[in-house]
């Protein structure tokens, strides 16, 4: 799995989500701690990493 897309809040997530699943693109969801801040990450598998980026473009249109 390899680091995919860092949403913003929690509304963010759930479109992320959204279209990750529709597309039948496995993510898992990964807490990095940064300077003592919990930052959500999703993690794609990394041959679904250039089509996840692509759905993300379209959704930020």
């Amino acid at each position: 799995m390899v680091k995919f897309y860092d949403p913003k809040n929690e509304e963010e997530l759930a479109r992320v989500e959204k279209v990750l699943k529709a597309e039948g693109i496995e993510y898992f969801l990964s807490r990095e701690p940064v300077q003592g801040i919990a930052s959500l990450q999703v993690l794609v598998a990394e041959e679904d990493l250039p089509h996840a980026n692509d759905l993300i473009k379209e959704l930020k249109k």
